[in-house]
């Protein structure tokens, strides 16, 4: 194999590299741009429960990578963005990134089989900050990736990802690179923040494109499996809007790790998506407008501003999922979100006395008010681990068994 084995350019421009052993299926892109993100073991248990035999992470952070030791799921380790420049004129510190976030976790059992650099790094809302850097930075880090000895073992066209899959494999083969295995980095649909952005889309879009893959039919011009990753896995509260309010609702799962529709990843046996086990949540209560506050109160305007300012409001908008409420049910949600957002804290629920905490379930039938997940609560993991511990005592105990240590 040579140095350069693979480059990803799918729905999103990613350079990737590494030596590897080619497997097909479908991965998910797991980001973790959430202000209240779900226990990485819960993820993992949910990446299982759903067939996900690759996933591809956008940072190397530690909690994640330790939740994947020795689980047979295949990573994708990511570089941001914001360290390109450092990575491109810095040799040193490529070696130092790939001994710290691959070599060390590869040897501890994380399955790492591809190392993308950059996050579209040539989107034109970038105004080409990282044209100049992205290169050289994955010249840096293939070269320290083959120093730190990791390795790993006339068309007819019926869709446009065909078609689109094959413009790169021509592009590839009229430079020399035509047995260049390709790999999708990202493919999906979103499900809110424009009009465009729906269930019924998104269902539709990756529905088909499962269907589609499943056959391993291929393309007309590179026939059999394709590898690719679904984007994305769960919702992100926390990412960028820059290129549209879309970008925190790419999941196939809710926040919370509720699957949004059907989705047959052809991977389970009931065929439908297994929800996150173990969630724990904030109290059932919601913060919303005061019934007495009229809509003039000049209080009400700084306060939404404020609301979503600081927490997220992508839900609200023309032909959004709570884009049919009316003026006081949009208050309401931006109010709660920054509520919810704070854990619930008294103080979060205040805005100069026009709102209140609620326990009726403002929500409708198209528009969520969240219940954010307790993210400070205990993994079920660690209580279940602790039960077994106690009951494996008491048997010890009362059979007078030898204890190992």
């Amino acid at each position: 194999m040579g140095c350069l084995s693979l480059l990803v350019l799918g729905v999103a421009c990613w350079a990737c590299l590494v030596n590897y052993v080619y497997a097909s299926g479908i991965g998910a892109n797991w980001g973790t741009q959430t202000s209240h993100p779900l226990p990485p073991s819960v993820v993992v248990q949910l990446l299982r429960d759903n067939g996900f035999q690759k996933v591809k992470i956008f940072d190397a952070e530690e909690p994640t990578l330790n939740a994947l030791k020795k689980t047979g799921i295949q990573v994708m380790v990511g570089i941001p963005n914001d360290m390109l420049a450092t990575l491109a004129s810095n040799f040193k510190a490529a070696e130092k990134w790939v001994s710290k976030n691959v070599s060390g976790f590869v040897s501890d059992g994380v399955d790492i089989r591809y190392v993308a650099v950059g996050n579209e790094p040539f989107l034109e809302t970038y105004n080409g900050s990282f044209l100049q850097t992205t290169f050289p930075a994955l010249q840096n880090i293939q070269a320290a990736l083959i120093k730190a000895g990791v390795t790993d073992g006339n068309a007819i066209y019926s869709n446009m990802f065909d078609a689109n899959y094959d413009t790169l494999i021509w592009a590839l083969q009229k430079n020399g690179f035509g047995n260049l295995p390709v790999i999708v980095g990202e493919i999906g649909w979103p499900t809110d923040g424009d009009m465009n952005a729906n269930l019924q889309y998104a269902q539709q879009f990756n529905q088909g494109f499962m269907n589609h893959i499943s056959t391993e039919r291929g393309t007309p011009m590179r026939p059999g499996s394709i590898d690719a990753y679904l984007f994305s896995l769960i919702d992100e509260d926390e990412k960028s809007i820059q290129p549209g309010n879309f970008e925190r609702h790419w999941g196939i799962f809710s926040y919370d790790g509720s699957p949004k529709y059907q989705l047959n990843l052809k991977t389970t046996k009931s065929g439908a998506l297994m929800r996150a086990h173990y969630v724990k949540y904030l109290d059932k209560q919601w913060c919303v407008l005061k019934p007495s506050v009229s809509l003039n109160d000049p209080k009400v305007a700084p306060s939404i501003s404020y609301a979503c300012g600081n927490a997220d409001c992508t839900s609200l908008g023309y032909k959004t999922s709570c884009g049919n409420m009316d003026a006081r049910g949009n208050i309401s949600y931006a109010f709660n979100s920054f509520y919810q957002k704070s854990d619930q804290q008294d103080v979060a629920c205040g805005f100069d006395g026009i709102a209140t905490i609620t326990n009726r379930d403002p929500s409708t039938e198209s528009c969520r008010f969240k219940i954010m997940v307790d993210v400070d609560s205990a993994t079920p993991f660690k209580e279940q681990g602790l039960c077994f511990l106690l009951v494996f005592l008491c048997f010890a105990f009362l059979f007078d068994m030898p204890l190992l240590v």
